[in-house]
């Protein structure tokens, strides 16, 4: 389902770049995942903090 939304943005954005020929519509993929990655992190019910050291921290 994520997969899917992430792609479906992917070609939206695309498209509308191609259309548009506006270069802010390239980043827009990059900022959903950089955000949908920040959303995971808060629900996870640790402090903010502590689960970016244990994230960083993982080998």
């Amino acid at each position: 389902m994520t997969l899917a939304l992430f792609l479906l943005i992917t070609a939206v954005c695309l498209i509308l770049a191609i259309r548009k020929k506006k270069t802010f519509f390239l980043v827009v993929p990059f900022l959903s995942i950089f955000l949908y990655f920040i959303v995971q992190i808060i629900l996870v019910p640790l402090p903010f903090f502590e689960t970016i050291k244990f994230i960083f921290s993982l080998s």
